[in-house]
């Protein structure tokens, strides 16, 4: 019996020198690691601006000329058509100065229109950029703000003169 012991001891002694063995490595370090120290954030790159383009000049200068047309002639129509609605509003839906005043919000609607088919051919001009791979064209984003607002502006104003009619 006196091997049992000794073979016991001896096992013991093994194992226990495995656990003593074994460093501070055990657990993983709580330091950053040198994939943590790098930035995953995209390097910015410079706009380019684009050359002047004569083709893409010009074609804005025509849209330009269409916009300044149909403002030109909405003026005088609103302010038309917003003499009629005022002198429209007395009179029942159908009758002769609402049919007028209608009228004239139809024209309205008709330069709302082409202010719209503008402002989509700029946008259509900027998406193609885009798609394309071109630069920003500055002149394009300027002109398709101020063909944005003509258009919200004549919204506006038609909103506004409809308002005062009676609905049908």
């Amino acid at each position: 019996m006196p091997a049992r012991p000794a073979a016991f001891a001896l096992v013991l002694t093994a194992i226990l020198g495995g656990c003593a063995a074994q460093t501070s490595m055990r657990y993983p370090s709580l330091l950053p690691r040198a994939i943590e120290s790098r930035s995953d954030a995209e390097p910015e790159t410079a706009v380019a601006l684009a050359d002047p383009e004569p083709s893409t000049d010009s074609a804005l200068a025509e849209l330009h000329k269409t916009l300044d047309r149909t403002a030109a002639d909405f003026t005088p129509a609103a302010a038309r058509a917003e003499r009629l609605a005022d002198a429209a509003k007395g009179d029942a839906p159908g009758g002769e100065r609402w049919i007028a005043a209608q009228t004239a919000l139809a024209e309205l609607d008709g330069y709302r229109a082409t202010t719209s088919a503008t402002l989509s051919t700029i946008d259509t001009m900027a998406s193609d950029r885009i798609t394309g791979g071109k630069p920003d064209y500055p002149a394009i984003a300027t002109l398709q703000s101020a063909a944005q607002a003509a258009f919200e502006a004549q919204s506006a104003r038609i909103a506004a003169i409809g308002a005062k009619l009676p609905g049908a």
